[in-house]
């Protein structure tokens, strides 16, 4: 599954939220990804669009300057609509992306696997 972000926002931890760590994608039709995680969680809600949110644990995500990109267990194909891979398209330039590894770092925690492709 691609999806073509116009706008990538992070926040590593908000306080004002129980100290959930998300990420949340938009694109041009107002399509939207958003991916959070509480401290206390043990997994991860994937939420696509007006969907209702899934829950996911296990899975790995890589971020390179260009693309995030989510694989998650042949088990949750069913929260892609049968894909197994996201992703997701982005601008660099509109983003700090060291912001953004710590926001998928604390995210994954314990639950997940990160791989950084990020130039530094």
């Amino acid at each position: 599954m691609q999806f073509q972000a116009s706008q990538l926002m992070v926040n590593p931890c908000d306080d004002e939220e129980d100290n959930m760590a998300l990420v949340c994608c938009h694109d041009e039709k107002g399509g939207m990804i958003l991916i959070t995680r509480l401290a206390d969680d043990k997994d991860v809600e994937l939420t696509l669009g007006e969907e209702d949110p899934c829950y996911v644990r296990d899975f790995k995500v890589t971020l390179d300057d260009k693309t995030l990109t989510l694989e998650l267990a042949a088990d949750d194909a069913d929260v892609l609509n049968g894909d197994v891979e996201l992703v997701i398209n982005y601008d660099s330039s509109q983003v700090d992306l060291l912001e953004v590894e710590e926001t998928l770092r604390n995210i994954l925690d314990g639950t997940g696997t990160y791989i950084s492709h990020i130039a530094r």
